[in-house]
């Protein structure tokens, strides 16, 4: 079955019908584009967001050794290659979907415009061959009515006892003229038929079969077309599927690789200052001695105070060490109160 043999007669059924189908692939043809659009925001947005919360030069934090924070800058890094895998499928599915399915759509367009255009000229060269027929049968009616008068009116002459010879010679003559125009005309309206005859057969079982049996097969071509887009439409996305995962793998494999232990060991290293904590302060005994020492002792512990909060702590903050004659040395500030002597110490390490 096909559609020249049995669709013969549905004409309008197969218009319609080839029309929907192109309209449907115009319709994916734009999902498709839409699509890729949305890929391609999504891996705009991924980046902007990749780049809101990388590291932008901040000293302290690029020289961190603290793992996690480390593994944090690596996943924005794998989510940014993740993002151009997203921008890759964009362009794939506008290249070879899009673009491609957009050229045989026209193609498509055009092939259809011509073979309706090529019905429509058969039908025209039809409908002109069956008026000049009608023409044909009515002259040929007409000129057999009138030899058909002539005929009688040559009998009424020739049963008048009063018509003469020259009377009927001539009604005779008259019905002669219209019998033979009425022959051609017959034969005229007979050359007309069979020609045509001879066009509506070629028509009805040559031409129409011929253009609806190449419209056929431009729809199942264009069926093809769509199911091919189908099919590239998930390839596309399967083909970069593996990257992506690779990126997501590489993500759960930093976090595995975390080390709590060894990040909180590192800030002990880093901001460890050596000092000992201060000894126990000892009980001042005001009835011994007079005002007068009290207060040196507390203006010498109020000097020892702003020495250390001036020079030792900024050194500990940047974690930088006092090189001089030893390792370790010792800053001794002595107090004196009523003749007893107090000894505060406080070690600097000098590092590495």
């Amino acid at each position: 079955m096909d559609w020249g043999s049995d669709l013969w007669d549905q004409h309008d059924v197969i218009e319609r019908h080839t029309q929907s189908g192109l309209d449907l692939l115009e319709r994916y043809v734009k999902f498709v584009k839409e699509r890729a659009e949305i890929e391609q925001n999504y891996a705009k947005q991924l980046r902007n967001l990749c780049k809101k919360y990388s590291r932008r030069g901040v000293k302290e934090d690029q020289d961190t050794k603290m793992t996690n924070q480390q593994a944090f800058q690596d996943v924005l890094n794998q989510l940014n290659d993740s993002a151009a895998q997203r921008e890759h499928l964009s362009e794939s599915m506008t290249l070879n979907i899009c673009v491609e399915l957009s050229r045989n759509l026209l193609e498509l367009r055009q092939e259809r415009k011509n073979h309706l255009c090529d019905v429509k000229k058969a039908q025209q060269n039809l409908e002109s061959s069956f008026k000049q027929l009608e023409t044909s049968k009515k002259r040929f009616e007409k000129e057999w009515r009138e030899a058909e008068k002539a005929n009688q009116q040559t009998e009424r002459v020739q049963q008048d006892a009063n018509a003469t010879k020259a009377d009927v010679d001539k009604a005779k003559q008259h019905a002669h003229i219209r019998v033979h125009l009425a022959d051609e005309c017959k034969n005229d309206y007979a050359s007309q038929l069979q020609k045509h005859n001879k066009e509506q057969n070629n028509f009805y079982h040559s031409e129409i079969p011929s253009v609806y049996k190449k419209l056929q097969e431009m729809e199942e071509r264009r069926i093809r077309l769509l199911a091919d887009g189908y099919v590239h439409f998930s390839e596309t996305e399967k083909n970069v599927l593996p990257n992506i995962n690779k990126c997501l793998d590489a993500i759960s494999s930093t976090g595995r690789n975390i080390n709590e232990k060894q990040d909180t060991m590192a800030l002990v290293e880093q901001y460890k200052s050596g000092a000992v904590p201060p000894a126990e302060v000892e009980f001042e005994d005001y009835s011994v001695g007079s005002i007068t020492c009290k207060q040196k002792t507390v203006s010498k512990y109020h000097s020892f105070l702003h020495i250390r909060n001036k020079y030792i702590i900024p050194f500990r903050k940047y974690n930088l060490h006092l090189n001089f004659a030893m390792k370790t040395y010792l800053t001794v500030i002595y107090m004196s109160m009523t003749g007893r002597t107090y000894l505060m110490v406080y070690a600097l390490n000098n590092g590495p």
